[in-house]
C-alpha cells in the first residue's frame, strides 16, 4: 500500500479511527470471551475495508487467523487430554455411544467409529480422527 494514500486516509478519517480504537479498547476491557475477539476482528476488518484494502487480502488474513486459532485450540485440547486423563469419566449406553468428560473437555463417539466429537470448555472443535493420544485418553478414561 502506498504511504501517501495511507497518510491521506489517516488525515481525512482520523475521527473514525479514533472512535474505532475507543470501541476496541472498551470491547477488550469489558468482554471476556471468544466473542470479544470476533468483535475486534469485525472492527479491524471494517476499518481495513473502509481504507481500501482488498477483500482478497482480508480473506487471506482471516483464513490465517482462523487456522492458527483452531490449531492452538486443538493443541490445548491435546495437552488437556494428557493432563486430565486421570479425572476423565467414561459413560456409555447400550447402543455403543460413549461420552468422556473432564473439567475442560468432552468427547462423544460411537464404538467402532474412527472419529469423535471434541469440545473444549463447551466450544466444539469438530470431529477428530482417533489418533494415539485420543485412543490412550479413551483407554485411560475407561479405567477410571
Amino acid at each position: 500500500m502506498n504511504t501517501q494514500v495511507l497518510s491521506d486516509f489517516l488525515q481525512q478519517n482520523w475521527l473514525v479511527i479514533v472512535i474505532a480504537l475507543i470501541v476496541l479498547f472498551v470491547v477488550i476491557g469489558l468482554v471476556k470471551t471468544v466473542v470479544k475477539w470476533a468483535i475486534v476482528i469485525i472492527i479491524v476488518v471494517a476499518l481495513l475495508v473502509y481504507s481500501g484494502v482488498s477483500i482478497e487480502k482480508i480473506k487471506n488474513v482471516v483464513n490465517d487467523v482462523t487456522t492458527e486459532t483452531v490449531d492452538t485450540l486443538k493443541s490445548e485440547a491435546m495437552n488437556l487430554m494428557m493432563k486430565e486423563s486421570k479425572e476423565a469419566k467414561y459413560t456409555s449406553d447400550a447402543a455403543g455411544n460413549f461420552t468422556i468428560t473432564t473439567p475442560n473437555l468432552e468427547l462423544k463417539g460411537q464404538k467402532g467409529e474412527e472419529k469423535v466429537d471434541v469440545s473444549l470448555r463447551g466450544v466444539s472443535l469438530g470431529k477428530w480422527k482417533i489418533n494415539d493420544t485420543v485412543q490412550s485418553f479413551i483407554n485411560e478414561s475407561k479405567k477410571n
